[in-house]
């Protein structure tokens, strides 16, 4: 075994490829929080307001919200500071912080996806059992689990990568990733890789092989009754474009952690590293706010509408 080191810090590496390039990525990437906060507190408030979206699929659509300013918040403010400075060096309990929020957040993001794809399979295959499968009490017991099962999983996967013996300090990233702290260990440990195989397939595989047969069935559905077709369409396909932009995104970052990142072009691999954190956020509200009506026309009288505008004023808007 390799002499271990404890090192009270991490050398975030990669920050170290962006040379003069830092300022304007400073700039575009705090545009692109502000936008991500501003976008999904406009969302969120909008629900919150509107009596008439205190359903299921729109509560769901607020807590998407929600966890995007949750992952955003914990990764922009850091990954900004560190574009302005010539160090980046992070301690051990803020690297761990960091990859807790960013972790769970990806895994809330698949959870709130999976269980937005049962609430459009009750609708479409169940319709008139939907407000009894549906109620208060489901809504709050899928939302429980689908914010504490993966804070658990990650706890204990967490605490087995602290404990391991490190030979290095050097972290191939912008931010603390997991994976790249385990190949930094000085010895190979089957039970973390057996335990650390587990919690993946428990938090990932899972929810996609439900999401995929819940919207296999509404396929199915579809398919037989041409008549609610368009509905469907219009109501699922939002939920659908969040699903591929979150699999792709969340794909890209995998398969990058297994690469070695010194073969890589260094732009490209903080743009893939990146996908996941930035992308999800800034496009779920255009697209639910954009191809979901109800959210689409309470976005229109909130940019168009004032206290006082009478009636010949809002049609003219």
């Amino acid at each position: 075994m390799e002499n271990s080191t404890v090192s009270f810090y991490f050398n975030l590496t990669m920050f170290m490829n962006i040379g003069h390039y830092r300022y304007p990525a400073f700039v575009f990437c705090l545009l692109l929080y502000s936008f991500i906060v501003s976008a999904n507190l406009t969302m969120i408030i909008i629900i919150l307001r509107e009596k008439t979206l205190h359903e299921p699929m729109y509560i769901f659509i607020a807590f998407l919200s929600v966890n995007a300013l949750y992952g955003s918040t914990g990764f922009f403010p850091r990954f900004l500071m560190d574009l302005l400075t010539d160090t980046h060096l992070i301690s051990r309990p803020a690297c761990f912080t960091q990859i807790f929020i960013i972790y769970t957040y990806a895994s809330y993001e698949l959870t709130i996806l999976c269980i937005m794809a049962y609430d459009r399979y009750v609708a479409v295959c169940h319709p008139l059992h939907y407000h009894r499968k549906m109620n208060s009490k489901t809504v709050y017991t899928l939302t429980f689990f689908a914010w504490v099962c993966p804070a658990c999983n990650l706890t204990i996967s967490l605490n087995m990568i602290v404990k391991l013996p490190l030979c290095g300090n050097n972290i191939q990233r912008v931010y603390c990733a997991s994976w790249n702290i385990v190949k930094l260990s000085c010895v190979t440990n089957a039970v973390n890789s057996i335990v650390a195989l587990l919690g993946a397939i428990a938090i990932a595989f899972v929810p996609f092989s439900c999401i995929l047969y819940t919207y296999l069935r509404i396929v199915i559905a579809c398919w037989k009754s041409s008549e609610v077709r368009g509905k469907v369409l219009q109501s699922c396909l939002p939920h659908v474009i969040s699903f591929v932009i979150y699999s792709i995104t969340s794909f890209s970052d995998t398969a990058l952690s297994r690469q070695n990142l010194e073969e890589i072009n260094p732009f490209a691999a903080i743009i893939l590293s990146l996908e996941f954190v930035i992308i999800p956020p800034v496009l779920n509200p255009l697209v639910y706010g954009l191809k979901l009506p109800e959210i689409r026309k309470q976005i229109f009288k909130t940019l168009c509408l004032k206290p006082h505008t009478k009636r010949t004023s809002v049609e003219h808007c």
